[in-house]
């Protein structure tokens, strides 16, 4: 017995002198500085170095006392630590002091420790799975702030793995008494569902019933919850249709309710349960007929019962909107909506007329008419000084644009296009030429409309208008071509203003060097009697080309031009003769190339030169060119009848139109009913851009190796020939230029030339086929075989193979080659639907490749799963075809 007391006497001496040592040491030791003093000193540092110097100084001090254990400090360190991170320096030594934290007993250490966690912490780091434990015990706990601040951290920092095992208490959690943690728990599901969706059944029973709950945390909450599942799972979609008329007792309710100061915001009752409640409406609601019946009349009600003076008020009604229109509401219900978005255009703020003009250029694909009836509201909208909405509103107007209407519009959006900031006359130029394209009631007014723009753009035009507006004249104006050479005329006759629109200036050159003829005939246009003499326009050119701020395609259309009108004006000729000859020794490469060989028109070649300089045939507009490269973000107009329109992409040209060299001659052949580009006398513009992305049709012009006039007459095009050289250079000369019927009998071609346009090289048909795609069970194959040696032609089948147990639906895909090669593709009305474990043949596509360049494609895929509604997107790039196919 003494010996145990003695023993007892000695430890409590060893634990007296510890305890005393431990305060000494505290004495010793400086207590370290508060957070605020921390805020205070780094605000009043005057220079980042200053900044720097602070927080480097309180990082160590906090290093060290990390190091030293020490326990009274560290509550106030982690959160002076949270402050330096917040700021965005290292904060990752206090990973573990979190964890330190959040097993203290404490509730103040806790909830400095799970906020530390949540900061600290993701799940990319192994330091995240010791806060598993603690976790797992804190979410048990009895007091409920403990198990909220368990409940928030987990829906945080959650990883896959931790979601699965915790996810049977937070389960059991929602069925919980306390009003409080069934709030944080339904959170917290909601965050766990994200991250692993195959969990959401295990929350369906516990999430139905929080639907009865009084209180508007849980029962808001419990809708987040089911909103989520319901756009994760279709079954699961099917299954809360049946929770309908819950939610529109609840909503009712809401509305019909008095006053209550709980809930209670510019007095309206809970406006956020009200727009969550909405939302989740129109996601049960899309393509239900019954379902959609059920909430016709309550969301009647609360567009009509809603305060609109307020911004609340405001968001109710909007939520109301995008459920009436996304739902299978009726007509009535559609108008009341449309007309809701019409009181927002007027509304003062800002934010709510771009959202108006947001909805309504979504809403026209549905209800053309009701929106028509707010033109007038959206024209003003054109004039705000915010140019987010007045883009919007410039997108909203050519959606509304039909041919009732195009008069008046189109005068709108010219003078919109006249004030306009420079960043919206090239889209809205290029919208105009499509617009007037469809709508416009008749050629005059058409041409008219292509005129205007190209006038008020000025130099922001597209080179598509100009194409656009060339094929026009050339296919569908025969009738007014003396009216449209008698306005090019008079759009560079000053020819001051032609360096600020230059695009003008290459269409007018375009049309008087073709039509110019009707300039001397001495017409009537709209009661003006305009005689022009050829002096005058000579003179006009020769202004055009000595002008030292005219862009380079702008002297090319002019020269190309004047030297076709040395056939229409028949006294100008010496003088254009001598215009040409001065282009000989130009610095531009390309311009002195042009004068030497057009001068070469008026020596060597003269008996050829009305032939060579006839006017161009009507260029096709019966294929389709559209450039994808540019990024797809907005929504996509329609018209009156519902179709999809789309104005403002980026879209070279419209449906019937291909884009042609409008300073090439004669030479354009044509393939499988196709106009293929270039080729011509004057197809001396071309280039090699980096890949387009097209679809349907990608054409470019045709690259030569030959000189155009090569002033031997040796062109490689024409193999040798036993004939004399003079007749052989005259030969080979028309028939590479033009093609065997182009100089008519006078001047026929050679026969070794008549055969490079007529091989009856047969189509070498073969096995080989490549896998170019493979991706979620979907694959895509080319299968391959050559067409006629002459045209150096591939044709490849597609095939599509769904090897999986689902049908694919709106599959797209498009193709994009170097401009050096030519596409032809039929157009796809719609995407391609296959069912599952089905494969067919869904295209035909052929490439032409006149300079034999090394083949490659570049594709774009777009498909969807049947109860999937996100699409799938690839884009692979093709290099490596077979041999055998690539031998051209």
């Amino acid at each position: 017995m003494a010996l145990e007391a003695q023993e007892k006497v000695m430890d409590f001496m060893n634990n007296a002198r510890q305890m005393m040592t431990e305060a000494v040491d505290r004495v010793k030791m400086p207590t370290p500085m508060r957070l605020r003093d921390l805020i205070r000193a780094i605000r009043a540092a005057r220079t980042a170095a200053d900044e720097r110097a602070v927080v480097n100084k309180e990082c160590s001090q906090i290093r060290n006392s990390f190091a030293t254990e020490d326990t009274m400090w560290r509550c106030r360190n982690v959160a002076k630590l949270l402050y330096i991170h917040m700021l965005g320096y290292p904060a990752h030594f206090g990973q573990m002091e979190c964890l330190k934290l959040i097993a203290s007993s404490k509730f103040t250490d806790k909830r400095i420790g799970y906020l530390a966690a949540m900061l600290l912490l993701d799940e990319q780091q192994e330091v995240h799975l010791l806060i598993n434990n603690c976790l797992k015990v804190d979410l048990n706990c009895p007091t409920q702030f403990v198990v909220g601040l368990a409940l928030c951290t987990l829906g945080s920092i959650a990883s896959i793995e931790m979601a699965r095992d915790l996810a049977p208490e937070v389960e059991k959690l929602l069925k919980s008494s306390n009003a409080y943690i069934r709030k944080k728990a339904a959170l917290c599901a909601f965050k766990i569902i994200r991250k692993v969706p195959e969990l959401m059944e295990m929350f369906l029973p516990a999430s139905r019933s929080l639907l009865s709950e009084k209180n508007h945390g849980v029962l808001i909450t419990g809708i987040v919850l089911i909103t989520e599942m319901s756009e994760r799972s279709p079954d699961t979609l099917n299954h809360f249709k049946k929770v309908v008329p819950n939610l529109v007792r609840i909503l009712k309710n809401l509305i019909m309710s008095g006053y209550s100061p709980e809930h209670d915001v510019n007095g309206i009752s809970d406006p956020f349960l009200q727009i969550k409640i909405l939302r989740l409406l129109r996601i049960l609601g899309k393509d239900d007929s019954d379902t959609s019946e059920t909430m016709n009349d309550i969301l009647a009600q609360v567009a009509t019962n809603t305060e609109t003076s307020k911004n609340v008020g405001n968001a109710i009604l909007y939520e109301t909107v995008l459920s009436i229109m996304d739902i299978q509401s009726e007509s009535g219900l559609r108008v009341l909506a449309v007309n809701i978005l019409g009181r927002f255009l007027l509304n003062n703020d800002k934010n709510i007329r771009y959202v108006a003009l947001n909805t309504l250029l979504k809403t026209v694909n549905i209800d053309a008419n009701a929106v028509q009836r707010h033109r007038a509201t959206v024209l003003d909208c054109l004039k705000d000084p915010d140019i987010s909405i007045k883009r919007r509103a410039m997108e909203l107007c050519f959606a509304l644009t039909n041919t009732q209407n195009f008069k008046i519009m189109s005068k709108e959006l010219i003078s919109f296009l006249q004030a306009a900031e420079p960043e919206f006359k090239a889209q809205c130029s290029s919208a105009m030429v499509l617009s007037a394209e469809r709508f416009a009631p008749n050629k005059r007014c058409h041409i008219d409309t292509l005129f205007d723009v190209l006038k008020t753009a000025g130099n922001y035009v597209r080179d598509d208008v100009v194409y656009n507006t060339i094929q026009l004249i050339s296919a569908e104006m025969a009738d007014l071509q003396p009216y449209v050479v008698h306005e090019s005329w008079k759009a560079i006759r000053d020819t001051e203003n032609c360096t600020e629109k230059q695009p003008l200036t290459q269409v007018s050159c375009w049309c008087i060097g073709e039509y110019g003829a009707f300039l001397l005939d001495g017409i009537s246009v709209d009661g003006e009697n305009l005689t022009v003499s050829e002096e005058e326009v000579i003179l006009v050119y020769q202004k055009i080309l000595d002008a030292t701020h005219m862009s380079l395609v702008t002297k090319q259309y002019a020269l190309v031009s004047v030297t076709k009108l040395s056939t229409r004006f028949p006294r100008a000729t010496p003088k254009i003769e001598k215009i040409v000859s001065s282009f000989g020794s130009n610095v531009q490469i390309d311009l002195q190339q042009r004068g030497v060989e057009f001068k070469q028109l008026f020596d060597s070649f003269d008996h050829l030169r009305t032939a060579l300089l006839e006017p161009m045939p009507p260029l096709e507009r019966d294929s389709v060119m559209t450039h994808l490269d540019a990024a797809e973000s907005d929504p996509i107009p329609s018209n009156d009848e519902g179709q999809e329109v789309n104005l403002l992409g980026d879209m070279c040209f419209t449906d019937s139109k291909v884009m042609a060299d409008p300073l090439a001659n004669v030479g354009n052949g044509q393939t499988n009913g196709h106009t293929v580009a270039g080729g011509g006398l004057f197809d001396l513009l071309d280039s090699q851009p980096s890949m387009d992305l097209g679809t349907n049709v990608i054409m470019d012009h045709n690259k030569t190796n030959n000189t155009l006039l090569d002033l031997l007459g040796n062109l490689d095009a024409c193999p040798p020939s036993n004939e004399s050289p003079s007749l052989n250079a005259e030969n080979d000369l028309s028939n590479s230029l033009f093609g065997p019927s182009a100089l008519g009998s006078t001047h026929l071609p050679s026969q070794n030339s008549m055969d490079l346009f007529n091989d009856s090289s047969p189509v070498v048909a073969s096995s080989e086929s490549m896998t170019v795609l493979s991706e979620n069970g979907i694959k895509l194959i080319f299968e391959f075989c050559h067409g006629p040696a002459k045209d150096l032609e591939l044709k490849i089948t597609v095939k599509l193979v769904n090897n999986t147990e689902k049908d694919v639906s709106s599959f797209e895909f498009h193709v994009a080659l170097p401009k050096s090669m030519q596409l032809m593709m039929p157009k796809i009305n719609g995407g391609i639907v296959i069912g599952a474990n089905e494969e067919k043949n869904i295209n035909v596509i052929t490439i032409k490749n006149p300079n034999a360049a090394v083949l490659r494609l570049r594709l774009r895929v777009s498909y969807r799963f049947q109860d999937i509604s996100t699409p799938f997107n690839h884009q692979v790039e093709v290099n490596d075809f077979p041999a055998a196919m690539c031998s051209w």
